[in-house]
């Protein structure tokens, strides 16, 4: 099965967001002035240091984050209407895979089929989804594996599964393969820079690894300490497989992380105000 974006989604970005902030209580917003947006097919990078306001702003993306908390406020739009509630097809993946150890695999990657708002289905079609979800991810004839039995890389390929079975057009994912070891971390992302294609969806990635960032990513977006801002952007055009450009590769990978000393010695900058392109033709 290879799910199509809604027509829609090819004319406009797939996700836009316009001066966002969010804070709790009356201390400084954790992130501000935060605009942003991602295209179809695109994968959007976003990095910076810990504690800098990416996964809050991940979750504010998402619209699971309270929008009455403080300091909130800004736009979100999702296939070009406001977004006011977790919509059925932006999925999310998160640093754990948070399967359900009483449920084998296949019945993992159904039960985020069951989640709120998302469209009732016939039997027959629901295991198809999830069938068609866990072959994407390499894992076909493994849903009857129980958590116990998977290896940390298959269990992110079933929560991977489990996020593709709903067919999204967005997928927001928090870190999600930072806890694996570095071979299953490679080929976890070179599987998601696959299925981003392959399925026609987009992705927000968030990420603390520059090599994680230019390894997947169309773009790449900075954020500064908090409260956090976006203060610089990368569009990253190297050809794949990256690693086999080294010159290219290892001059983004100085920029940003300069870039990344510099935002985070003055607690954020100013937000950019040009857009930075790296092909395989920069100098190293």
């Amino acid at each position: 099965m290879s799910p199509q974006a809604p027509q829609a989604a090819a004319r406009q970005p797939v996700l836009e967001a316009r001066d966002l902030a969010f804070g709790y209580g009356k201390g400084e917003p954790v992130f501000e002035g935060v605009s942003l947006e991602v295209a179809p097919r695109e994968i959007v990078c976003l990095l910076g240091g810990s504690g800098c306001g990416k996964s809050t702003l991940l979750r504010t993306l998402a619209h699971l984050e309270p929008s009455h908390a403080s300091h909130a406020k800004g736009t979100i739009r999702f296939l070009g209407e406001a977004l006011t509630a977790p919509h059925p097809r932006a999925a999310l993946v998160f640093q754990q895979p948070g399967l359900l150890p009483w449920l084998d695999a296949a019945r993992n990657v159904g039960f985020g089929l069951d989640f709120v708002r998302q469209p009732k289905l016939e039997r027959a079609r629901r295991e198809q989804r999830v069938n068609e979800a866990l072959a994407a991810v390499g894992l076909a004839g493994q849903g009857g594996l129980f958590p116990s039995q998977l290896s940390g890389g298959m269990a992110q390929r079933v929560a991977l599964a489990r996020a593709l079975a709903r067919e999204p057009v967005l997928l927001l994912a928090d870190e999600p393969f930072s806890a694996l070891d570095a071979i299953t971390r490679a080929q976890m992302q070179d599987l998601l820079v696959e299925l981003v294609h392959r399925w026609q969806t987009a992705a927000l990635l968030v990420t603390h690894d520059i090599d994680e960032a230019i390894l997947v990513g169309d773009r790449i977006l900075l954020m500064g300490d908090k409260p956090g801002r976006i203060v610089r952007e990368w569009r990253v055009d190297i050809g794949r497989p990256r690693t086999a450009d080294a010159a290219a590769f290892t001059a983004l990978r100085l920029d940003i992380l300069a870039a990344l000393h510099a935002a985070h010695a003055i607690g954020g900058a100013a937000p950019a105000v040009a857009v930075e392109a790296v092909s395989s033709s920069s100098p190293s």
